[in-house]
């Protein structure tokens, strides 16, 4: 995946010195595919983030917070949601000794491990694992959003409480297509009503 050179950190002047700080303030453009598939970050949208290195033995640790704007779909209702969110992440950034001594003692998850580059580290990573984290599986425009109308498709919450579509026998649709042009299915269950009335007459 290609990094976003706004997320990236210089960290030149991070002194070695285990327990020494860096903080970083970075204002950058979200980079594509930031967020789950129904919600997440517009590519190009603004990133905030406030973080703070700390040097340790074996790497970098990065405690932090962006403010994200987030797009979206309801999944009840397919209504568009726009809303800001902070995630805050927290990650141990490996040197590349560290991370080979990892898998050297069987880390199975050594491969996915965070590193650190030569003079620079990429903020990118931790902030895609937080936000898909911090997101809801299903999004909603509001808690209660009552979706759509099974028969129209409307959204429910924008008709009337009494909105009701009336439910006609299917046994009657076969009929329709015997009556005269114009007719619906709702004469068809008139026509066989009255049938079955003057069939119950002459019994």
């Amino acid at each position: 995946m290609a990094s976003t050179a706004g997320l990236v950190v210089d960290i030149v002047d991070l002194p070695q010195q285990v327990g020494a700080l860096k903080h970083v303030h970075l204002e950058a453009a979200a980079p594509a595919d930031l967020g789950a598939e129904m919600i997440g970050a517009q590519e190009g949208s603004p990133l905030v983030v406030d973080a703070e290195l700390t040097s340790l033995d074996n790497g970098v640790l990065v405690r932090g917070t962006a403010d994200v704007h987030l797009s979206g779909q309801c999944v009840r209702c397919l209504r568009d949601i726009a809303e800001d969110m902070t995630v805050s992440f927290d990650e141990l950034y490996f040197t590349p000794e560290a991370a080979r001594a990892q898998a050297a003692e069987g880390d199975e998850e050594a491969d996915e491990l965070f590193i650190v580059g030569e003079a620079s580290l990429d903020l990118e990573l931790a902030l895609r694992d937080a936000l898909v984290l911090a997101l809801p599986f299903q999004p909603l425009c509001s808690k209660d959003c009552a979706g759509l109308c099974p028969q129209c498709g409307q959204r429910l919450d924008d008709l009337p409480a009494d909105h009701h579509h009336e439910q006609l026998d299917p046994r009657w649709s076969a009929l329709a297509a015997l009556l005269p042009e114009g007719a619906d299915a709702a004469d068809a269950g008139a026509a066989a009503d009255t049938a079955a009335a003057e069939d119950e007459e002459h019994r």
